[in-house]
């Protein structure tokens, strides 16, 4: 028998061991999305409850770690909204259990990277800042920029070199040719 079905058995002995082997998985991946250990044990326990109560309807086709991950989903997603008055707050925690860490540290990324480069072209001289930003905000060549600046090709050519140097020592990177992209 294996301890799915055991479970659907009122086995004790089997849910005790369930709850051994995953309570502590459990707890951190939900402390993890939600930055609060209240509700990370609430959540816990709440899961474990509703996994019990729900025994009977449980698929011996699914492994049961799969099967109470999603009922603490579930769970932590009902109790937000019973807890939270801020519907932004709902759908942020809900839009971070359901994406994937890595998409939302590239985001955070790149928002502070635009942030940091934003910072240091503002800072730039004036000139330096008006040809960078003409030519990357803009999409302007340097012939467009020369003659609507009045100046030559290579001084607008000087100045984008110069600005992006600028940007690479603010930022402290070498691979500045993939922010810009997103800039």
């Amino acid at each position: 028998m294996n301890q799915i079905q055991a479970i659907q058995n009122n086995n004790n002995a089997a849910f005790e061991k369930l709850y051994a082997q995953q309570h502590e998985k459990l707890y951190f991946y939900i402390l993890n999305k939600t930055n609060s250990k209240y509700i990370a044990e609430e959540v816990v326990q709440l899961s474990f409850i509703k996994l019990w109560n729900y025994r009977k309807s449980l698929n011996p086709e699914i492994a049961i770690e799969a099967q109470l991950f999603r009922i603490a989903k579930t769970v932590l997603i009902d109790l937000l909204r019973k807890n939270n008055t801020s519907k932004k707050g709902i759908l942020h925690l809900t839009e971070k259990i359901q994406t994937k860490p890595d998409d939302i540290l590239e985001d955070l990324d790149t928002k502070d990277l635009n942030k940091n480069i934003y910072t240091i072209v503002e800072n730039l001289p004036p000139i330096q800042k008006k040809v960078f930003k003409l030519s990357r905000n803009e999409g302007l060549s340097h012939r467009e920029i020369a003659e609507k600046l009045s100046l030559t090709p290579k001084n607008i050519e000087n100045h984008i070199t110069k600005a992006i140097k600028q940007i690479k020592k603010g930022l402290g990177i070498v691979k500045l040719f993939s922010t810009l992209l997103f800039f």
